[in-house]
């Protein structure tokens, strides 16, 4: 693992009613030098845990580095390809301390219903309002999109790159990609990779209880082809976050993150 060019690290949606200083003690535990944040002491308003417990960005900035695992990203909710007010003012919010960890990158779902010509220019039009605040605020903290819904397959995330500028980021969500777009990851990488900042990658199996299309399980136990994808990533020189988003949020059949993070450590996974 050490000798990874990546850096292999996990979102806290996993460990969601973890406090930020469980979650680095996780971190530090499992032998991981980044972590990305969704959720801290059961809140998903990161702004306002970090406003509660920190007061200022500096305080954690300072804190964060006192632990030596770096921040890599924060997650937001907001949807690029829909009418989201609600989103900005997140993204808004969360700039002043992802711009006091160093500028990391802020993530923000693709959204849409179907990916047409208008999703497309309300997704742009959104990027473009992000730069836009970039410049008026002298900020370096740039938003990635995760492929969550019209950009599953590698066909929409060029769809949307080609009408998009060149500095457009995606966060791949390699798994979802895998079970829900049926691609090859490794089709999708060669196809998205120059615009791929960061990786989402999980583990599981066709199927399940309930009427699930897919059953989430410990990684090294399922059937999505990581060892290839591993293989492929070091091949090609990707240095940017491999994280585990270990959906224990929406998913509570799935064990605590901690044996998750054992079983990928013990299996080799990543």
């Amino acid at each position: 693992m050490a000798a990874a060019q990546y850096q292999v690290a996990f979102s806290s949606l996993g460990c969601a009613e973890l406090e930020l200083s469980e979650v680095m003690e996780l971190a530090i535990r499992h032998q991981l030098s980044a972590v990305e944040l969704r959720t801290l002491g059961d809140q998903i308003d990161l702004p306002g845990y970090f406003a509660q417990h920190f007061g200022d960005p500096g305080v954690l900035v300072d804190y964060v580095n006192s632990t030596g695992v770096k921040v890599v990203a924060l997650d937001a909710s907001c949807r690029l390809m829909a009418s989201d007010a609600e989103g900005e003012a997140e993204l808004l919010a969360l700039a002043p301390w992802a711009e006091a960890l160093g500028g990391i990158q802020l993530r923000v779902f693709d959204g849409g219903e179907r990916l047409d010509e208008a999703s497309i220019a309300q997704g742009v039009a959104r990027w473009n309002w992000w730069q836009q605040q970039r410049e008026k605020h002298g900020w370096k903290t740039q938003l990635m999109i995760e492929t969550h819904d019209t950009l599953v397959t590698g066909n929409a995330v060029q769809r949307f790159l080609d009408a998009a500028p060149e500095s457009t980021a995606i966060l791949w969500d390699a798994f979802h990609t895998w079970s829900k777009g049926g691609e090859d990851p490794e089709r999708t990488w060669s196809q998205i990779r120059d615009a791929v900042v960061h990786i989402h990658v999980k583990d599981g199996v066709a199927g399940g209880t309930e009427g699930r299309a897919f059953t989430h399980t410990l990684p090294g136990a399922g059937g999505f082809p990581m060892s290839a994808l591993k293989e492929r990533l070091l091949r090609d020189g990707y240095r940017g976050p491999l994280s585990l988003e270990w959906g224990r949020q929406w998913h509570p059949y799935l064990p605590p993150l901690d044996q998750a993070l054992a079983a990928a450590h013990a299996s080799g996974w990543w």
